[in-house]
């Protein structure tokens, strides 16, 4: 089957074809393929009915289904059948069903071999046409959309289904067939762990109790950023590490819902086990981000390198400088910050202003110059589905919380794989093992992602001490 087409999507196609159970099989996607329109007849040409899929940054998801063969043939497809859809707007369900009108039965297909699937006489649906670049995270397709020529829109315009726009991320074509889909293929997961029981927990917590950072840089602990808007869930988070390592729900850092950042200072938390020894990386909290308060360009740029002291009280008046009580003007390696983290609220993404995506992206273009890895925690992710919420393990299944993974690399440039949902401990009075798996998940990612930055710092390090020597041998 493979694909990014879920279960629930396929059943309501399933159900508007109406002729029983179907199967789903992918034999185009432009993010495998490319955009190419004759890749596109090579591979889906005489394959019998066929549904398109198109998937865009904003969270839409709406296509064509065509009963026929696409056969190259250069003209319009007779069919009364044929069909548009819509199974989601903005990352919300919305299904719609857009059937000919029976004036324009002779144009449910334009089949020429130029275009990609192409619907209507209008076009109602016309993908693309020759060949297409991607343009990074997405493609910008240069076909339209004309819906209500020949078939029914219902008095739904292209902009409430395709948000205005032919960017997509994805485009995928799937062979219809009868016959029923295989259930083991069913909630298949879009990203792969191992299976989540106490093994795997006890495997989590082990590697991160494992982790040290390299000798030879004289680090004793990963230092990780947390970087974030007011409420997000900064310190939520190490109150949720805090407490799978007590062993009970903790809450060393203030959290809560405010109007303006709960925390107000540089604070680099440990993490204890029950023994009472000490785990060697810390999660250093700071002030939330506001579009006209909050951390700036240069305060960040001043934690990256380590010139910040623990527990500075940030100021908004008089933002600190290199004559500051307290400012290290020689930051050693231990000082600096060795893994970024933005913590954005899942429930929230379509509303962060542009001014704190503007913030958030300058800082990353220090941390970039810097070769600071970047992840962004995605919480409070139990809010945007009902099976998420009522159990965590299905966060992998959920398509909503697939999307939102989207949107959030989107929005930061990030690869997919940057992106760690997680929910945090809220009301909970006991701990909960999947939510605790999901946690550790994410914190043994970052730590991976710490400790390959540490070991370009040493590589880095080598290499000039290396140049020095041979310079001196050269004197």
């Amino acid at each position: 089957m493979g694909g990014k087409l879920t279960d629930k999507d396929m059943d309501q196609l399933e159900q508007w074809i109406g002729t029983g159970p179907k199967t789903f099989t992918l034999l185009y996607a432009i993010t495998r393929d490319g955009c190419n329109a004759t890749t596109f007849h090579q591979k889906c040409d005489n394959q019998g009915a066929t549904v398109t899929v198109l998937y865009n940054q904003q969270g839409s998801l709406y296509g064509g289904y065509a009963p026929v063969s696409w056969a190259s043939s250069g003209g319009y497809v007779n069919n009364t059948i044929a069909f548009l859809y819509q199974l989601r707007f903005n990352g919300n369900d919305k299904t719609s069903k857009f059937t000919l009108k029976p004036a324009h039965y002779q144009h449910a297909l334009q089949d020429s071999q130029g275009y990609g699937p192409t619907f209507g006489g209008g076009h109602d649906l016309h993908t693309f046409a020759n060949t297409v670049n991607s343009s990074g995270t997405y493609f910008t397709l240069n076909g339209y959309m004309n819906i209500g020529h020949s078939y029914d829109n219902q008095g739904i315009t292209k902009d409430q289904i395709n948000n205005g726009n032919m960017n997509v991320t994805e485009l995928e074509v799937y062979k219809v067939a009868d016959g029923k889909r295989n259930p083991t293929q069913e909630n298949r997961p879009w990203r792969k762990t191992k299976v989540w029981n106490e093994k795997f927990l006890d495997e989590l917590t082990e590697d991160i109790i494992a982790f040290k950072p390299l000798e030879d840089l004289k680090v004793k602990d990963a230092r990780i950023l947390m970087i974030g808007p007011v409420g997000a869930g900064k310190s939520s988070f190490y109150n949720t590490v805090n407490s799978i390592f007590r062993g009970r729900i903790t809450q060393r850092a203030g959290s809560g819902s405010a109007e303006q950042s709960l925390t107000t200072a540089y604070t680099p938390y440990k993490v204890k086990v029950r023994s009472g020894a000490t785990l060697n990386f810390r999660l250093c909290d700071t002030r939330g981000l506001e579009e006209s308060q909050g951390l700036d360009v240069m305060e960040c740029n001043y934690l990256l390198d380590g010139n910040i002291p623990n527990y500075y009280q940030f100021n908004p008046a008089k933002p600190i400088n290199p004559k500051s009580q307290g400012f290290k003007a020689n930051p050693t390696p231990d000082d600096m910050v060795t893994c970024a983290v933005f913590v954005l609220d899942a429930t929230t993404l379509e509303v962060v202003s542009s001014k704190l995506i503007e913030k958030m992206k300058s800082f990353q273009t220090l941390m970039n110059q810097k070769g600071v890895p970047q992840i962004i925690l995605l919480t409070k992710v139990d809010k945007l589905c009902k099976d998420v919420q009522a159990d965590v393990s299905s966060t992998y299944k959920s398509h909503t919380v697939e999307q939102h993974v989207d949107k959030a690399a989107q929005l930061l440039g990030l690869p997919r794989a940057n992106v760690l949902p997680v929910k945090n401990y809220e009301n909970e009075l006991e701990l909960d093992d999947n939510v605790n798996i999901l946690a550790l998940l994410s914190l043994r990612q970052i730590l991976y992602l710490a400790e390959d930055f540490m070991e370009n710092m040493l590589e880095k390090r080598n290499d000039e001490e290396t140049e020095m020597e041979n310079l001196k041998l050269e004197n």
